[in-house]
This record gives C-alpha cells, structure tokens and sequence, in this order.
C-alpha cells in the first residue's frame, strides 16, 4: 500500500505540474500579442480567450487544456497499474479496489490548472481540463459532465452558468457509477474548488450583470469581458 501511495502521490505532483502549463496565455500572446491575464476577466481559460484573443486561440487553448488532461490521468494510471499492480488496469478503474488514485490524479490535474505553478498559483476555472482529466477517470463521468455543461449553457449562452451545474453535477455522477467513498471524496473537493473559483460569476449572474459567451473578430475593436 506504501508503494501506492508513493506513486500515486508522484503521479499526482506530475500531473498537477503538466495541467498548471497556462496554455490560454500563450496561445493569446502568440496569435494576438495580448496577455490575456490583463484584458477582460483576467482569466487564461478558453472564454476569456475567445472573447480577448478570438476564435482560434480558444479553439488551441481548449485542445490543449481537455488533452493535457486526458494524458495526465491515464498515463498516471497507467504507470500505478505497471508499478503497484501488476499490470492490472481494472485495479485503477473507477470502481476498482484502487479507484481512489485514478480520482486522486483527476483533482491534482483540475487544481494544477485552477492554482497554476507558474502564475503565481493563478490560472483558469478548470472546466476544460476537467472534461479531459474527467473522460480518463471513467468516460461516462466526462460526457455527463459535458451534457449538463451544454443543457445549461446552450440556451442561456451563459459558459459560467453551465460550468457551475457541471462541476455540481460530478460527484452525484460519481455516486451514481458506483465509485467508492474515497473515490468520490476527490470528486466533491474538486467540485467545490471550480464552483468557489466562479463566486465572482455567481454573483454577476445574481444582479443579471453576467456576459454571455462570444468569440472576438479581428474587425471589431478591443473591447473587455467579464
């Protein structure tokens, strides 16, 4: 069990250092020149990047924040399977006797990216790479959480509103696939950090002071966003 821990717990600081790269801010720099820290919510994820930087740099930097979640979590399985199971990869499936680690990996992927190391323990909201680290962790999980996100963000346009329900909405998904206490205990934390990192949108959406999603043309002149 030592010999878990200790894995899980490298994998972990790995992970949480590989999902901390603010990928948002560099996309913006390299095809806007904008530090998107400093235009409109101050905010490196995808929305603030679509709304500072346009379309592509959000398309970039939302790859690349789902994939670097993705990767993180199921290499890091896989490397606990090899080293502490022996190769059993259902050992570190969802509901699996060490479902726990792959829970672990998918929270350390989430903060990695919401408390960046590299900006100063700032960084985004967490919704992208958690549907990437989420789809690794166990798929179903992932998708639902993506399907409460669009049910709710689709006909309000607001991406806050639908971040908020989803993050809700992941350890009742937990629950529901028959994860197991110290499984789902990640999950709770993880949905209780991305809900604290919005306590400013939920507050504009309150007073009707919240901006719906839009994406940035290069015709039109800079202007801020929440």
């Amino acid at each position: 069990m030592a010999g878990l821990i200790g894995a899980t717990c490298v994998a972990a600081i790995v992970s949480f250092f590989v999902c901390g790269i603010p990928f948002g801010m560099i996309f913006a720099a390299k095809l806007s020149g904008i530090d998107v820290r400093k235009t409109g919510s101050g905010n490196i994820g995808m929305t603030n990047v679509a709304r500072s930087a346009g379309g592509k740099a959000a398309a970039l930097t939302f790859l690349c924040d789902v994939g670097k979640g993705v990767v993180c979590v199921l290499l890091g399985k896989l490397v606990i399977a090899n080293l502490c199971c022996g190769g059993d990869w259902f050992a570190v499936a969802y509901n699996g006797a060490f479902g726990w680690a792959g829970s672990v990996l998918f929270a350390a992927s989430v903060f990695g990216h919401i408390f960046s190391p590299y900006l100063h323990f700032h960084g985004g909201k967490g919704i992208s790479v958690g549907l990437g680290a989420g789809l690794a962790m166990w798929w179903p999980i992932g998708l639902g959480m993506l399907a409460v996100f669009l049910l709710c963000t689709i006909p309000t346009r607001y991406v806050s509103l639908g971040s908020i329900c989803a993050a809700a909405s992941l350890p009742i998904q937990a629950a529901l696939w028959g994860m197991s206490v110290p499984a789902v205990i990640p999950t709770a934390m993880v949905a209780a950090v991305v809900i604290w990192s919005h306590r400013e949108n939920i507050g504009r959406l309150v007073r009707g002071e919240e901006r719906r999603f839009s994406i940035k043309h290069k015709d039109k002149n800079k202007g801020g966003s929440r």
